[in-house]
């Protein structure tokens, strides 16, 4: 059984995921309506008017890298990331948790190292440089990478609160 603190812990971070991820998603649908209408706008006035907007296609290239690195944190924290699964349904069920413990935290290592320590420092060393079209810092852009670092952090979290307390049931319906 879970200690009242811990599953008091565990419901705050689900109340929090909840909203997380209502927010995340919400900024994912804005990004793609925003998209849509930056493509179609650069559609119409290339082959209408014949006078191509160089801003509506940077800017829509700049918010489909958004949207594939915020989606994809919002896809892990949802768990419906591609995963080979067959070779993990072979052990048993607490091997099975920690085998996903242990991926959880590979990819935590990943967004720790590459996202958000290595895509903070290339955001910061890109705010100098404006992009021509825009002429915003392009560490703007860079910052998404960061950012969804950040998420996936916190998806780690939740999830290992997840599977500790799956493990704790599981130790104890068992016995062991």
């Amino acid at each position: 059984m879970l200690s009242n603190e811990q599953s008091g812990l565990l419901r705050a971070f689900a109340t929090l995921k909840k909203w997380v991820d209502k927010l995340v998603a919400g900024v994912c649908i804005s990004i793609v309506a925003a998209m849509t209408i930056l493509v179609t706008y650069q559609v119409v006035v290339r082959y209408l008017f014949n006078s191509p907007s160089a801003v509506s296609e940077v800017l829509s290239r700049y918010l489909f890298i958004w949207l594939i690195l915020i989606g994809s944190a919002y896809v892990f924290g949802l768990k419906e990331h591609m995963a080979i699964s067959f070779v993990k349904e072979k052990f048993s069920a607490k091997a099975q948790i920690f085998v996903e413990m242990l991926i959880e935290l590979v990819t935590v290592v990943f967004a720790l190292a590459i996202m958000i320590f290595g895509g903070y420092n290339s955001a910061v060393r890109q705010m100098w440089q404006l992009d021509s079209a825009l002429q915003i810092p392009m560490g703007v852009i860079y910052a998404a990478i960061p950012l969804s670092g950040a998420l996936m952090v916190f998806y780690f979290l939740y999830n290992e609160l997840q599977l500790a307390s799956r493990l704790k049931q599981l130790h104890s319906s068992t016995g062991n």
